[in-house]
């Protein structure tokens, strides 16, 4: 078998011959030529059998390593004249326009991105972090379906950080299939309001339930697209806020103990906080002994305490909906009467977003699963620390939690 027959079979390009093979000392080089006749936009595919010139120099793509030897296509192109984007090089069928890697190539990158860290994938391909940056860019964009909002009745929609000086994300999470299908950089009503505007005034009206934080900006736009969609506030967000007041309770004792000149006192509620703030069941040996003097000490910090234990359990897994809401009532009026500041605050909250957390229970709808996706969010942009740019940032959030189904290389040609 001739070289250019085996290098023929060994790359499994789409659409190409190989011409010839140069070996040189660090890579590989395979000559081809496109197979077809007629010229191809790369942008748009217009096709025409008419080219506007041959490029002077060869066309070179980076390919999957060959063993330790760089591998190199090379190709003599034309240029196309299209009637929408002009005058452009003719597209190939193994690469993405504008891109300097094959398909393959870009598809191994690309699900690197999502089992690793970009230091490793450089060093393993032998690319730059900015080179890695766009590939992820190039491959959201051409495997991110057009139609995935089509389908949307019940979504969450939360932020997430992703870099200092409070730098956010705001995704949107379809829970029927528990994936990420939108995003963009911000947060509040003016993200939404983008969201929004992409879904569309013919789709918006099929939403039938949206989740959210207790934030005034996901809900004023909410109202204004679509009206007719239950705001639900998951009750993950209202215990949280149970546990922040008791938290200013706890520190409110702390310093006013530490002005008395209790110094005693006050490292003894210092030390309290993980006592406090944490599940019963999940205390250790020393936190519960810390917990079993502040039972018997009393006071505010401990009628904050149950307080906040007993809003946790107002949501125990098989409490009916009128359990709930009785229960919510209740608890209102109780916070409403405890003198405690924070709690008192509280209770006006939990009154303010009391359908919303009651149509949550009503749905079996909660942020759990939007929860679960910005914690994988937040590990990914930790791993990913060489992003600079939302816009990166994003399409690794949507190669790892949307809906693209990435494939190694070696299994997209299982089927010759």
């Amino acid at each position: 078998m001739r070289v250019s027959s085996a290098f023929s079979r060994l790359l499994r390009l789409k659409g190409v011959w190989v011409r010839r093979v140069r070996f040189e000392p660090d890579r590989v080089v395979v000559e081809v030529a496109l197979r077809r006749r007629r010229l191809v936009c790369p942008e748009c595919g217009f096709s025409t059998p008419h080219r506007h010139d041959v490029r002077p120099v060869l066309s070179v793509w980076r390919h999957l390593d060959l063993g330790v030897w760089r591998l190199e296509i090379r190709a003599q192109l034309r240029r196309v004249s299209c009637p929408a984007h002009g005058v452009r090089t003719e597209g190939v069928p193994f690469a993405r326009a504008g891109s300097g890697f094959t398909r393959d190539f870009e598809a191994l990158v690309a699900w690197l991105a999502t089992k690793t860290d970009k230091s490793t994938i450089c060093r393993l391909v032998r690319v730059n972090w900015r080179t890695v940056g766009r590939i992820i860019e190039r491959v959201t964009q051409d495997e991110l379906d057009p139609d995935r909002l089509d389908e949307l009745f019940e979504i969450g929609i939360d932020e997430v950080s992703w870099r200092k000086q409070h730098r956010y994300l705001t995704l949107v999470c379809d829970h029927q299939q528990g994936r990420v299908v939108w995003g963009t950089d911000g947060a509040g009503e003016k993200a939404a309001d983008e969201f929004f505007g992409e879904l569309g005034g013919k789709r918006s009206p099929q939403l039938r339930a949206i989740s959210m934080d207790m934030g005034p900006g996901y809900a004023k736009s909410a109202r204004k697209h679509a009206p007719q969609a239950t705001i639900c506030i998951d009750s993950y967000h209202a215990v949280a806020l149970a546990t922040k007041a008791l938290d200013e309770v706890r520190r409110a004792y702390w310093n006013q103990s530490r002005a008395l000149g209790d110094q005693q006192a006050a490292r003894r509620f210092k030390d309290a906080r993980w006592a406090l703030l944490k599940n019963p069941e999940n205390l250790t040996v020393k936190q519960a002994a810390t917990y079993r003097k502040l039972k018997r000490a009393g006071g505010e910090v401990w009628r904050a305490y149950t307080l906040k234990e007993a809003f946790r359990a107002i949501f125990a897994p098989g409490l009916t909906l009128q359990d709930v809401t009785v229960l919510i009532d209740r608890f209102i009026s109780r916070a409403t009467r405890s003198r405690l500041h924070p709690f008192i605050r509280l209770a006006q909250t939990i009154t303010k977003h009391r359908d919303g957390i009651l149509a949550a229970i009503r749905l079996g709808i909660t942020q759990g699963r939007t929860e679960a996706l910005n914690n994988k969010v937040r590990l990914i942009t930790r791993r990913a620390y060489g992003f600079h740019s939302p816009k990166a940032t994003l399409a690794l959030v949507l190669l790892t939690c949307g809906p693209i189904n990435l494939t190694p290389p070696h299994e997209l040609h299982l089927h010759p």
